[in-house]
């Protein structure tokens, strides 16, 4: 059994979740591929009660199921966020960026940008391809300043339980 507190955490949407959904999470996050059987064991649940919180965990977007890579050990050579400042509102810019496959995410911050935007890309002519042809000319894009990653130092995803 996971010794998790019982309170319950509310994501973004309206779901809440769970001290045993949590653990559940915790365990994928530690091997997305470990077996349901054996996170029920580690939870307390069965098998089938596992594969249903995981169903439901993913049709409710609280999170995915990915083998996350390091760019460059697969092709892509130049990575890049992009800080970005916007006149009016952002929705539009912020979901035009998020339809951009070389954009790997997307943030509304506070402070010196209005956005920011992680790039992956193939080689320095793909980034510019994106910053200046397309990230620069959507409407309402003011200004875009770009901080080209020299070495990926920490990639994690394990903030998820904490």
């Amino acid at each position: 059994m996971v010794s998790r507190s019982s309170e319950s955490r509310t994501g973004s949407g309206s779901s809440s979740i769970d001290a045993v959904s949590l653990a559940i999470i915790e365990q994928l996050q530690e091997d997305g591929r470990r077996p349901y059987a054996a996170i029920g064991k580690a939870v307390g649940l069965s098998e089938a009660a596992v594969r249903q919180r995981v169903q439901k965990l993913l049709d409710q977007g609280v999170m995915q199921i990915v083998a996350v890579t390091d760019p460059l050990t697969v092709g892509f050579r130049r990575q890049a966020m992009v800080g970005i400042n916007i006149e009016g509102d952002l929705d539009p810019v912020a979901d035009a960026l998020a339809a951009m496959q070389e954009v790997e995410y997307v943030v509304l911050t506070a402070g010196s940008f209005d956005l920011l935007a992680e790039i992956v890309c193939e080689a320095d002519d793909h980034l510019l391809d994106v910053i200046n042809r397309r990230i620069r000319t959507l409407p309402g894009v003011r200004s875009a300043e770009s901080f080209v990653y020299l070495k990926l130092k920490k990639q994690t995803y394990m903030w998820g339980t904490r």
